[in-house]
This record gives structure tokens, sequence and C-alpha cells, in this order.
């Protein structure tokens, strides 16, 4: 029996489905009033509750061998949502793994992650990694680079944020960090590898796409592929960290986040072989990925359905 934690999140979602493809035992923990965004499937067991309550997660473990723990506030937090979800839950999930004689924990994490990091989201990744290694169970973590694909929050949120502003886009900073994008089936087929590969044990392994590309060369790729040509103009992060509490308060979502900006502040990237040698998966392209989806996907309403949906609840 296999456990993942965020199921019904972006990464999460694809990694169930992954999984019920090939008729594993899973089961899914997931908040209340969330289990209506997984498909049912006859393989894929559900357990509803508050994910910080130890008798809701020791109900969830028992007969587990395996954690998938992909729970985490990233894409819609605050910091001290960051702390609450990313390292409370991971801390009462250790204890109850640890009563319930679990086998391993994978979980997912990011290039940069260190608890000595000035940006909030990589020094919670940081603590969190920290937390998993000493907690006398197997684990593997996987350092993965920016994830993207349809429906994605990170190039779907550029392109929407093109689409959205007339004649310019505000970059943050001069465009020159260093990205490695990895395509999102690419990711969960490092995490399903992952599952019976010995060698991953106890190790903390890098992921990443098969090409580097700067900030400003991916603007540029996105516009190329959307036919949305806008003038790009270097700004400076703190600017745009204002102009983003400014966004929050006046809509339910916001496309940028701190945590998104916090992703932006360094290089993010791994070896390029790193996929294929530890895992024997051959990512692809950017832009011609890109190409198969993105073009039919950003329309003008786009970024206003965002923002005006609800934002997911805390757990």
């Amino acid at each position: 029996m296999i456990l993942i934690t965020g199921g019904t999140g972006y990464i999460g979602r694809h990694v169930v489905d992954r999984l019920n493809a090939d008729a594993l035992a899973l089961r899914c923990l997931l908040p209340v009033g969330t289990q209506h965004t997984l498909p049912e499937s006859e393989t894929c067991q559900i357990v509803m509750g508050n994910l910080l309550d130890e008798e809701t997660l020791f109900q969830a473990v028992t007969g587990v061998h395996t954690i998938i723990h992909l729970q985490s506030a990233q894409w819609w937090g605050r910091p001290r949502d960051l702390d609450r979800i990313d390292l409370g839950l991971t801390r009462v999930l250790i204890a109850a793994a640890r009563a319930a004689r679990v086998g391993r924990i994978i979980t997912l994490s990011h290039l940069g992650s260190t608890p000595a990091s000035a940006y909030p989201l990589l020094r919670v990744k940081g603590r969190q990694e920290e937390l998993i290694r000493s907690s006398g169970l197997a684990y593997s973590i996987i350092r993965s680079a920016l994830v993207f694909g349809p429906k994605d929050a990170f190039i779907n949120h550029l392109a929407m944020m093109i689409k959205a502003t007339p004649f310019i886009f505000l970059m943050p900073g001069q465009g020159e960090i260093v990205l490695q994008p990895i395509f999102v089936d690419d990711l969960v087929a490092v995490i399903f590898k992952s599952l019976d590969d010995i060698n991953s044990i106890d190790t903390t392994i890098e992921v990443g796409g098969p090409e580097y590309i700067t900030l400003e060369d991916l603007l540029n790729t996105v516009m190329r592929v959307t036919g949305d040509y806008r003038t790009i103009i270097p700004t400076p992060p703190y600017l745009l960290r204002w102009l983003t509490a400014v966004y929050r308060r006046l809509f339910r979502r916001s496309l940028v986040t701190e945590q998104w900006l916090d992703l932006l502040a360094t290089n993010r990237a791994a070896s390029l072989g790193n996929t294929i040698t530890h895992f024997g998966v051959h990512p692809r392209r950017l832009e011609d990925t890109l190409l198969t989806y993105l073009p039919n996907e950003v329309t003008g309403f786009s970024s206003l359905r965002y923002a005006l949906r609800r934002r997911p609840k805390g757990i």
C-alpha cells in the first residue's frame, strides 16, 4: 500500500493517475471537502480528515509501506501556511509513520533548498528535508527544477500575465538567472521509478529538464509560442513583491505569489544527465512540449477566471 499526501495538487494528481494506471494499491490522505477533485478508482482508498490530526494520520499510515509526501502550500500559501503545512504536517506525519513502522518516505523538494536560504520557500523546504533525513525512516528526497505542463502554476501563469498586460512585461531582475524546467510527466516518471530503485534510498537527488535557459529567454520562448509579444522591462524584485502584496489584497488569487518570486530569485539548475543517469527518464524539451498545448490553453479571460477563483482551503 502506498500513501500519497497532496493527491489533489498539480503534481499529486498526475502521480495518482500514473499509479492508478499500473493498478497499484493507493491510499490518498485529503483535507475534508477535497475528495471530489480526484477521479474514482477501485485501487485508490480515500482517507479524509484534518491532516494535522495524529489520529487521522495514524489511520492513514496503517498498513502502508511507502509514503509519497507531496502536500505543500508553496503556490498559494503565505509564510505562516508554509510553516504550518510544509513543516507542521511533515513532523506529525513522521511521528505517525514511525509508530506504524512505515518503510520509506519519498518527498519532493526544490533545487536550491537549504535551511540557510534567504528566501522563505527555499528555507522551509530545506528545513523539511532536514526533518526527513533525521526521522529514522528510509527516505528519498527528489529536488526538482521548476515544473511545467498543462494548467501548471508557473509557465501557464507567465503566459496569462503576458496576455493580460498590454505592451510591456515586468521581468524580475535582469533575467539572467538560469532555469531548467522539467515536464510534469517526466517528473512523475522519476517519482514512479524511485519506488523500486534501491539506489535512491537515503539519498537526495536533483533532477531537471534536458536544457538550461535564462529567465529572459524563457519569456521570449513563451511569447513566441503564444504569439503575444511584449516589451520586457527589467524590474527590481522588491518592487514586484510590493505589487504582488497589493494584488493579493484586491483578488482572491494572485498569478504571482511571494513563493513564485522566491523560485526566481536564484539559479535553479541540476546536472543535465541526472534524470537519465539515476532513473532512465529522457526529459522532453521545453519549446517542443509547449507547442503541443500552450497556444490553445491561454485565452484573454484565463487570468480573470483564475483571479476570481477561491483560494485553496488550509488544512
